[in-house]
């Protein structure tokens, strides 16, 4: 029975006892290296490195790099600080937006120990606190922000966690360098729909894309019908400027020359003998024409109240061509000089003669 008791495996309160005992007895811990040096009086410190020394368990100094003389036995190395840039993996954790979205978040953090003496008396393990800290102020600074806002503003995010970090770990103679996010987990539902709305973003901008294109070829197609319109409605009109300043203008001058060629005629024809009777026939005969044509184009005439007479229509004919040409007649006598009167009877005299004889 009393072996049966001695290999009886210890019960659950032993195992605690036992595991309280085992971190009362630990070391003091350390960082970087796997165990501290032993003091053996002279010691060579690497670069970069700074060794906490305790003289009968109270702090004595900080060994530089290079060589370095202590006491053994009464000196201690408690400490060893490394001032190198440590990088340490923030693990995933789950955060909460503003929109009430869970997300699973990790990190990367860059530290760097300004002061050995802080980091070794100030916290007892400097990482872990970072950590922690680390933690804490993302999920906070997640809660500030939307889900969009987070994608968008992460390099804002990551500035807002060092300073945080900075603030409290002055006091730890830590000093974080940049906090990097690594990953970002969205639940599946959250994912399948932002994917459903970067589809649907695409389907609206292609469509807006399509209407501007539709618009565009419309637009380029109206102001193609208007160039040609004009250019049409130009070359019509210099045709008919050409047209006008050739062909046309050509009819109308000989037209207007032969017109000229025969009241030239006509104006010699009548200063000859007997030429006011030529007139008073030509008058008369374009009359008895011109009442010939009466009431053919419509059924509304209008007739003078002498119509039969027409010896006293042509009587009023010639009597407005003599009140015509008689200014001429003025104008001409007033040219003539006084030395060179002619004797002869004025022609309005002699018109009027030739009148009585006619009728």
């Amino acid at each position: 029975a009393g072996r049966w008791s001695q290999s009886r495996p210890p019960s659950s309160l032993q195992r605690s006892q036992q595991l309280k005992r085992s971190v009362w007895l630990s070391p003091a811990p350390h960082r970087m290296n796997s165990g501290l040096p032993v003091n053996i009086g002279v010691l060579f410190v690497p670069q970069q490195e700074a060794w906490v020394v305790e003289r009968m368990g109270k702090f004595h100094r900080i060994l530089e790099p290079g060589l370095n003389f202590l006491i053994p036995l009464l000196d201690r190395i408690r400490y060893v600080q490394s001032l190198k840039e440590i990088v340490i993996n923030v693990p995933e954790q789950s955060a909460v937006t503003l929109d009430n979205v869970t997300l699973q978040i990790d990190g990367v953090l860059y530290l760097r120990v300004m002061d050995p003496y802080k980091a070794s008396y100030g916290v007892e393990d400097p990482e872990y606190a970072v950590t922690q800290l680390a933690q804490t102020t993302m999920r906070s600074e997640l809660g500030k922000l939307s889900l969009d806002r987070v994608f968008r503003e992460r390099e804002s995010l990551n500035a807002s966690i060092v300073d945080a970090i900075n603030q409290a770990s002055d006091c730890w103679g830590i000093r974080c360098l940049r906090y990097e996010i690594k990953d970002i987990h969205v639940p599946p539902r959250v994912k399948e729909s932002m994917q459903m709305q970067v589809e649907a973003e695409r389907r609206k901008r292609a469509t807006v894309l399509e209407s501007e294109g539709t618009r565009e070829s419309a637009i380029n197609v109206a102001e193609g019908q208007k160039q040609a319109q004009i250019l049409a409605s130009e070359a019509e009109k210099a045709e008919q400027i050409n047209k006008a300043a050739g062909r046309e203008a050509n009819a109308m001058l000989v037209k207007a020359r032969a017109k000229a060629e025969a009241i030239q005629l006509l104006a010699a024809a009548l200063a000859q003998q007997h030429g006011s009777a030529a007139a008073s026939l030509s008058v008369a005969e374009q009359y008895v024409s011109a009442f010939s044509k009466l009431a053919k184009d419509s059924n509304t005439v209008l007739l003078p109240a002498n119509t039969g007479d027409v010896t006293n229509m042509v009587a009023q004919a010639l009597g407005i061509y003599t009140t015509l040409t008689k200014p001429q007649a003025v104008k001409t006598q007033d040219k003539v000089p006084p030395a060179h009167e002619d004797p002869q009877p004025p022609r309005t005299e002699v018109l009027k003669a030739e009148d009585g004889n006619s009728s």
